[in-house]
């Protein structure tokens, strides 16, 4: 068996290239930086680091990497042989693996299996963006490449702090992960993933984690940097930050018990362990390093606006997800683009352009006021 994965970076090989791995995949790497696939290539096998409790190191063999830019007739091969491709690059970057995998299913042998094909993004349906964008770029010609390949969302969860200095292709993790894949497109044809999941109705589950853990590192990455703490473990041992934190990811456990009926006690057992793990001091991780891109952050289908804006429109509260969203404002990092550009919005936009075109939401929505407010106020401090 053979997957190609596209996103050689951390969570790549720490996370989605190790499951493969454990499912007795043969793994080939896609991604665009030349010294990371010269790197990959040099080594033999690569270790994961997985510190904090219950961790322990997981040797990965069996495995090459391509470069998409300049070897793109190779990927496609790949790719056409294959039974497996994931990605890890960001829902942004997507689109631009549409195109090999449209040349690929035209060479993939229509009696085989279908390819089997999942987003492992942190953002809602990636798998679908992704079908869209290949349905797009093979246009007529999609209905007699359809059969060959199956789409499925996936939710996947696994901390991957910046890494250590030296560390080569070796990746440090935290020991908890979570992959929910659906199960519906692969019938009774599902992939070997060790660890992982299957489940008929995805959507709670993406929901939940990208509302806890996406909503809550965010938010602790916001009020430590307001804080001036440097580390994500260090921010959530200040009790002011760590109930700011909390009453958060309570709100939008509020949300998913009304939306999807979840459980309640089974929520508060979820955000408990969510925030052990963000509290794990074997994680190198900066609030710096969370806290990055904002400005997507704070878009209307994100982890701050899209909770808040569905928790708003059925009346429950949203104190602590504006309040985060106001520290997500101060989030000032030069080294940061989106920050940058932040900072620069509030400088030069009145309130209500601000709001609008960076969250998306319309002036009569229940929750605009609220955030135009917390603009405003971070404007005046500036």
């Amino acid at each position: 068996m053979k997957a190609v994965h596209f996103g050689a970076g951390n969570i790549g090989r720490g996370f989605v290239g190790l499951l493969l791995h454990e499912g007795g995949y043969e793994l080939v790497f896609a991604d665009v930086a030349a010294g990371l696939v010269d790197a990959i290539n040099a080594a033999s096998s690569y270790t994961v680091h997985e510190v904090g409790e219950g961790g322990a190191d997981k040797v990965v063999t069996g495995f090459r990497a391509l470069n998409s830019a300049t070897q793109s007739a190779e990927l496609i091969e790949e790719i056409a042989g294959a039974d497996v491709v994931t990605t890890a690059v960001g829902p942004t970057i997507l689109r631009f693996v549409a195109p090999p995998i449209v040349a690929a299913l035209a060479l993939h042998d229509p009696s085989s299996p279908p390819l089997q094909v999942m987003a492992c993004e942190n953002a809602i349906n990636a798998t679908d963006l992704l079908r869209d964008q290949v349905r797009a770029e093979a246009g007529e010609a999609w209905d007699a490449l359809a059969a060959r390949a199956v789409f499925a969302n996936t939710a996947v969860d696994r901390i991957v702090p910046g890494q250590p200095e030296g560390a080569g292709v070796d990746v440090t993790v935290e020991p908890f992960f979570e992959w929910a894949i659906e199960r519906p497109p692969f019938a009774d044809d599902a992939p070997n993933i060790p660890g992982a999941h299957f489940v008929d109705d995805l959507a709670p589950y993406i929901e939940r984690k990208l509302f806890t853990v996406n909503t809550g590192h965010a938010t602790t990455a916001y009020h430590g940097a307001q804080a001036g703490i440097e580390r994500i473990s260090d921010a959530l041992a200040d009790e002011a930050i760590a109930a700011k934190v909390a009453a958060t990811v309570a709100e939008t456990s509020a949300l998913l018990a009304a939306k999807h009926g979840l459980d309640e006690g089974e929520l508060a057992a979820y955000r408990a362990t969510i925030l052990t793990r963000f509290r794990n001091p074997a994680l190198p991780d900066t609030v710096w390093r969370v806290g990055r891109q904002p400005l997507r952050k704070l878009s209307r289908h994100e982890r701050f606006v899209g909770p808040a804006a569905e928790a708003a429109e059925r009346g429950l509260s949203v104190d602590a997800l504006v309040e985060a969203m106001a520290a997500a404002l101060a989030f000032d990092d030069p080294g940061d683009e989106q920050s940058v550009e932040l900072q620069r919005l509030l400088r030069e936009q009145d309130a209500a352009t601000f709001t609008a075109s960076v969250t998306g939401l319309e002036p009569s929505h229940p929750l605009y006021a609220r955030v135009e407010a917390a603009v405003a106020a971070r404007q005046a401090a500036l």
